[in-house]
């Protein structure tokens, strides 16, 4: 679609807010439970010397953002203020502002924010010169009240930011103790992140929001992320609760869906009988176990059964093989430089042309 067209991914955000935030306030507007806000966490990992400051804007009314201090001079008596904490003017040393849901604010908050998002400024205070802002919107077309005027516009890059696709999510859920089923079954239904402005007639996707149907619950990068915390415990509650937690959060035709995907996974070899005896362990026999076995490995393995689980993928077929090399080679996999260090690994990758000997020498 046209407004598509110059649109980036969350990694490319990140990059670009971290390369002009200190003085071009970038705001991110982009589908609803997509992970923009998720770009503040991401700058505050590549800058862990400035201080995160979060301020939700579409909870403040005017006089959240600063009140009366009544000072007096040696002579006569004036007004100051004093300045809300989440805008970071006061600590003097260099922060990252996210001024969240920007588009939903109260107009008079979106006009006193004018200023410190185009001069670093709020009254007489001024940011520390290294310090980033930017801030974060929903689309205007699914009518949530994001709403902008000109000279508003006018002081800001807005950035339109894609849907990540599902092979993008699953490597940030692998990352991110993701439950492995989940992963799964985006990985086989990846129209589960499609977006609505990809789909005209919305009954073509029934697991999304569209803003021409009236859906309670739907699939998003966010309501996923809590169908997840929900999976984790599913040990203390029955199948129908199950269901009906998971429809609460990615709607009833998703959560039947994926209740039938997650029968599948009785079907695993136990991680015990791969550390056991990895020549002889059960192999899954279909592409959706398959993609479970690989994600539970990523999330499970340990520097003791590295020589047992890659014997035991060796036995996979080479798709599935390099399903798991990719996601173990990804520089955000925090069990990366373990995996470099074994030598059954290094060797996989080298022999396949992930990698070349010289990186493996040097460990990277």
């Amino acid at each position: 679609m046209l407004g598509n067209t110059h649109s980036l991914g969350l990694d490319q955000c990140a990059e670009l807010i971290k390369a002009i935030g200190s003085e071009v306030t970038v705001l991110l507007r982009g589908d609803m439970g997509n992970g923009k806000t998720s770009v503040a966490k991401t700058l505050h990992e590549e800058l862990p010397e400035h201080v995160l400051c979060m301020l939700d804007c579409s909870s403040l009314d005017l006089g959240d953002l600063a009140i009366p201090n009544l000072s007096q001079a040696e002579t006569e008596k004036y007004v100051s203020f004093a300045v809300n904490e989440a805008l970071g003017l006061h600590l003097g040393k260099p922060v990252i502002v996210c001024l969240d849901e920007f588009g939903k604010a109260n107009p008079a908050v979106k006009t006193a924010l004018c200023r410190f998002m185009l001069e670093r400024q709020f009254g007489t205070l001024s940011l520390h010169p290294d310090s980033i802002v930017f801030a974060t919107t929903n689309k205007g077309a699914e009518g949530v009240g994001d709403l902008l005027l000109p000279h508003q516009r006018n002081r800001i890059a807005i950035v339109d930011v894609r849907k990540s696709t599902a092979e993008e999510w699953v490597i940030w859920g692998i990352n991110n103790g993701i439950d492995h089923s989940l992963l799964g079954w985006v990985k086989q239904n990846p129209q589960v992140l499609q977006s609505f402005e990809d789909v005209e007639n919305p009954d073509d996707n029934i697991h999304i929001f569209h803003p021409k149907a009236q859906r309670e619950s739907f699939v998003t990068p966010r309501a996923l992320e809590l169908a997840s915390k929900i999976l984790h415990r599913r040990a203390l509650f029955d199948g129908d609760t199950l269901k009906a937690a998971l429809a609460g959060v990615i709607g009833a035709p998703s959560a039947q869906d994926f209740y039938s995907f997650l029968t599948l996974a009785s079907k695993l070899p136990s991680l015990e009988s791969i550390k056991a005896d990895p020549n002889t362990a059960t192999l899954p026999d279909t592409p959706a176990t398959k993609c479970m076995t690989i994600y539970r490995g990523l999330a499970a393995i340990e520097r003791d059964w590295v020589d047992a689980w890659m014997t035991y993928l060796l036995r996979f077929d080479p798709e599935a093989q390099a399903l798991f090399v990719k996601g173990a080679l990804n520089e955000k996999y925090p069990k990366r430089k373990m995996m470099m260090h074994n030598s059954k690994f290094c060797d996989w990758a080298v022999d396949n042309g992930w990698i070349n000997a010289e990186a493996v020498k040097k460990g990277v």
